[in-house]
């Protein structure tokens, strides 16, 4: 199998598993409806993928260390199968908890592995390309999903059961079969199958940075649904979703072309702004701005911090790969989950209107804290040391 081959696979799984974690978002309304819970539950249910996927990055980030690449992609899409086979079978807020919990495992399964088994396909001296293959291939996957279910809810009609849920059911435990096949070119270690996550040196700045987009995808994916329901706008949620992260996949050539550092900060100022157009859309009652807004944040989000970030750490832990990856990923989910379940409690308090201009104050201030002090950082190893570039 050559080695362009064996990436595109690679690429397909680390696809599908990512697929499955949103495919059931533009059913949010329908779960807590059948359930009768509020705007807290919900977002309580989205996070709880990060309770998944936290532990998961914790203690068996370097888990494909020991037992090989392969044997976590092949899990990671059958919890996919579960999953989804949960919703479909009972269709409630507890199991939408139960499922998210087993999605947030596989993510990280599948990608502490990914990116790892990647750049041993690739060649050490194509990490960065190994970086953006993987990051397009799970921007896509997390988007695709809930778009994917939107259209199908847009062409069946109202149902539990979406298109979108049958492919994945089909496919992922192919592709599960194709992973296990794929050439064996890492060299297992004996180490011990729970391993703490690595913090490579001087990429503080790069893990606050993935906090703080992914807090404002987070955001995106779990509260800004429920407003747009809320206004009549709910059969839109697929496609504000796709956008909240397929524009970021767009973004990562251009990324590419830049220094993590210059990547970085321009991620750190389209993160705010694209929340504020995109809060000035919901405020108004402008879809548009609703969607120039997600597409901001997107750019953000999924291209130019997420591409720089993985990067960075990639290129400084090349022997502790997987590690260094689930570490990047314990600041990135720390964000995604814990501003969206405070945002929910906020909404049910105060309204979802309220919690969203909340956040994105509290959004503002973080950013401008942390690049102060990147670029003192930045200026103190020598005086004649440059800023980075904003």
């Amino acid at each position: 199998m050559t080695k362009k081959v064996s990436a595109s696979l690679l690429a397909l799984g680390l696809f599908t598993v990512t697929f499955a974690v949103n495919l059931q978002a533009p059913l949010y309304d329908v779960y807590a409806a059948e359930s009768n819970v509020g705007a807290t539950a919900v977002t309580v249910a989205f996070a709880a993928y990060a309770a998944g996927l936290m532990p998961t990055l914790m203690l068996l980030g370097g888990l494909s260390d020991r037992i090989g690449r392969r044997i976590p992609i092949a899990m990671a899409l059958l919890l996919g199968v579960v999953a989804t086979v949960l919703l479909v079978q009972v269709p409630s807020w507890s199991s939408l908890v139960i499922a998210r919990l087993f999605l947030g495992v596989g993510t990280g399964l599948a990608t502490t592995a990914g990116t790892a088994y990647m750049t041993e396909i690739l060649g050490e001296d194509r990490s960065r390309s190994a970086a953006l293959i993987v990051t397009s291939a799970t921007s896509l996957g997390f988007g695709g999903g809930a778009l994917a279910t939107g259209i199908s809810l847009g062409l069946q009609g109202p149902t539990l059961l979406p298109a979108s849920y049958i492919a994945l059911i089909v496919a992922a435990p192919l592709l599960a079969i194709i992973s296990l096949v794929l050439p064996r070119v890492d060299r297992p270690k004996q180490v011990s199958v729970l391993r703490l996550p690595v913090f490579p040196k001087g990429t503080w700045v790069f893990g606050v940075a993935m906090a703080l987009a992914w807090s404002t995808t987070g955001m995106t994916i779990a509260v800004v649904p429920l407003e747009l329901a809320a206004n009549g706008l709910g059969g839109w949620t697929g496609l504000v979703i796709f956008l909240a992260i397929f524009v970021g996949f767009l973004c990562q050539p251009i990324a590419r072309r830049m220094t993590n550092s210059q990547s970085l900060a321009l991620g750190f100022v389209l993160i705010p702004l694209g929340f504020l157009v995109l809060l000035a859309g919901v405020w108004l009652h402008l879809l548009a701005l609703v969607l120039i807004g997600t597409c901001i944040t997107s750019a953000a989000s999924y291209g130019f911090s997420y591409l720089a970030s993985l990067s960075e750490v990639s290129l400084r832990a090349p022997q502790d790969r997987a590690r260094a990856t689930a570490g990047l990923f314990v600041y990135a989910y720390f964000g995604f989950s814990l501003p969206v379940i405070a945002s929910g409690a906020l909404a049910d308090m105060l309204g979802l209107l309220t919690a969203m201009t909340v956040f994105s104050a509290v959004q503002i201030v973080v950013t401008v804290i942390i690049v102060t002090m990147w670029k003192r950082q930045s200026a103190r190893p020598t005086a004649n040391a440059p800023s980075p570039t904003f």
